[in-house]
């Protein structure tokens, strides 16, 4: 049965803070804090570079080995930052991702965001706070959300017949970070050859403004750094929850057997994607695409998962609470450190690769074009072609699971709590490399290891 959740205002205050309490506890004292390693790997680069005649790669963390590691474009993107000290730039950055991440709680909730009320939204607070790749993202300092919110938000013009502009959030991104370039894979198996035109173009449109502006950067990025995966750090390190991270672990570094076996994963997540598109269910689309982008990329640290969000937002419309909630709970728990010293064995095999499991779990099986009778994505008819909007539709797909105005199966899902649903009631009624802040872990990332990334 599930424990009644309080009716009264004060009632739902009391909740809300001794959730917070207990939130607040369990950060500081379970996670590792990250002590914002990567926003100094930003910093430092930039200002390097900007004051100091420096070059954007030579930079490295001082007592580390770590630097910075994107394309040139994310430099001239940070290049603000070179206006800022150290800690206006922390702050700034908790700003960013705090502004991108209540923007893809919008997205993703389309129009139950205004059902949720204060208690709703509250709720969802703490237990987003919770989940590993969110805390790693805030206390790295690193560009996770903000990229996501870029692509959902072309997945949301996509869903409501706008998409005039789709593909620039997309080519932005791939243009900071190359993992999202896979989105313009999905907007070519959806046949949206515009938007792909419009991403591809804003890509590359950015990549040769950075060149224009450090042509030696740029140089050295596309012909030496892209290619060497040690910048970025260990292929083994159990950080790393990819496909390449699984077999590093079990001692091959073959690429050729990594091609091999990420084939069948793109291959899936084709068949599937475009399936989502012709229902005309662009959420899960591009859910299966952050997927499928996080198996396939040989280094996906645990913090690039926050990619993981809109397929716990499809699993919530879809009626799939409880799913969502255990498996919402397990990457809330840190588990995968446990094999820190050692994966191997059988326990390492799937413990230590726990996320990417889950991961691989949900590009197979995560309901994709199966919306309940009478919910509506944004375009009335299920051709890959038809952009034409419905006025009541929401920006991306109905995320909400019941019609129950008050529900607040989307709080349910995002924590694996055992609330399906609550009624609103009355008006008063939501160093990369980590440099770890624990005096006994002296490396960075995630706990030690490897680079910003």
């Amino acid at each position: 049965m599930t424990p009644p959740l309080p009716r009264t205002d004060r009632g739902r205050l009391l909740l809300v803070c001794s959730l917070a309490l207990a939130v607040t506890v369990f950060t500081a004292t379970v996670p590792l804090l990250r002590d914002f390693f990567d926003l100094r790997v930003y910093h430092g680069s930039i200002d390097t570079w900007v004051h100091h005649g420096g070059r954007i790669y030579d930079y490295r963390v001082p007592g580390t080995m770590y630097g910075f590691t994107y394309p040139p474009f994310a430099a001239v993107a940070m290049l603000p930052m070179s206006l800022l000290d150290l800690r206006t730039a922390i702050a700034a950055a908790l700003l960013l991702n705090l502004a991108a991440l209540a923007l893809v709680l919008r997205l993703l909730a389309g129009p139950a965001w205004r059902r949720l009320g204060w208690f709703g939204w509250a709720l969802l607070a703490c237990l987003l706070a919770l989940f590993e790749p969110l805390r790693d993202t805030f206390s790295f300092g690193q560009v996770n959300v903000l990229l996501l919110a870029l692509v959902l938000t072309d997945a949301a013009l996509l869903a409501s017949g706008r998409g005039r502009f789709a593909g620039v959030g997309i080519g932005l991104a791939a243009a900071v970070k190359l993992t999202p370039a896979l989105f313009i894979g999905l907007l070519l198996v959806a046949r949206r050859w515009r938007a792909a035109a419009l991403a591809t173009a804003v890509a590359l449109a950015a990549t040769a403004l950075a060149a224009l502006i450090d042509p030696d950067a740029s140089r050295f990025y596309w012909t030496t750094a892209l290619w060497d995966t040690d910048r970025v750090g260990r292929l083994a390190y159990v950080s790393n929850q990819s496909v390449q991270g699984i077999l590093a672990r079990l001692g091959e570094p073959d690429r050729a057997v990594w091609a091999a076996a990420v084939l069948p994963v793109l291959g899936v997540w084709a068949v599937r994607a475009r399936r989502a598109v012709a229902a005309g269910d662009w959420t899960a689309a591009f859910a299966l695409t952050g997927l499928a982008a996080c198996l396939v990329s040989p280094i996906t640290w645990v913090h690039h998962l926050v990619w993981l969000l809109p397929s716990f937002a499809v699993l919530v419309r879809t009626g799939h609470v409880r799913v969502a909630g255990a498996l919402y709970a397990v990457l809330c728990t840190s588990v995968v450190w446990l094999w820190f010293d050692d994966a191997s064995g059988v326990d390492g095999f799937l413990g230590g690769s726990l996320y990417a499991w889950i991961t691989l779990g949900l590009l197979l099986w995560l309901p994709a074009g199966q919306l309940r009778p009478g919910l509506r994505t944004g375009s009335r008819s299920t051709s890959t072609t038809t952009e034409a909007p419905t006025p009541a539709a929401p920006a991306i797909s109905p995320a909400s699971v019941q019609t129950d105005p008050g529900s607040l199966g989307t709080v349910a899902a995002a924590a694996g709590t055992a609330v399906t649903s609550v009624r609103a009631g009355g008006r008063g009624t939501a160093s990369e490399p980590t440099g770890s802040t624990l005096a006994a872990d002296p490396n960075p990332q995630s706990s030690s290891d490897r680079a910003s990334s």
